[in-house]
């Protein structure tokens, strides 16, 4: 099966942009849809953004929405997140991860419905 691996986290002000990637090796991405999820300290792994496997289906937490754009490409067999505008309460640990199977119609916002993750990267924005 595929396995996923995060970059682009850091520190960064509040205001600024970071983007994340979700590089994927053992097996094509085209085949998964992909998730991110995030999870600060003391809270629970909260859905951030999913897209289909085309990329032509997309959604987006309420509180994400219009900052960040969630995009792949199967020919790099990469998945991303740009985040804009960033606050301090967007702080956390973000993670990619994948469905094996499922349906493009369907928008996948619980945890559970992921079976492949990535290890993480943090992400901490200051005021």
């Amino acid at each position: 099966q595929v396995q996923l691996v995060e970059s682009g986290g850091g520190s960064v002000q509040a205001g600024a942009s970071l983007r994340l990637s979700c590089a994927a090796s053992g097996r094509t991405l085209s085949t998964y849809i992909v998730g991110w999820f995030r999870q600060a300290p003391g809270k629970e792994r909260e859905f951030v953004a999913v897209i289909g496997r085309s990329g032509s289906h997309t959604y987006y937490s309420e509180s994400v929405k219009p900052r960040f754009t969630i995009t792949r490409d199967n020919d790099q067999n990469t998945a991303w997140l740009q985040m804009n505008s960033l606050k301090p309460e967007d702080t956390a640990v973000y993670y990619c991860a994948a469905i094996t199977g499922g349906s493009d119609s369907y928008y996948y916002t619980r945890d559970h419905h992921y079976d492949i993750w990535g290890q993480g990267t943090q992400v901490t924005v200051s005021s």
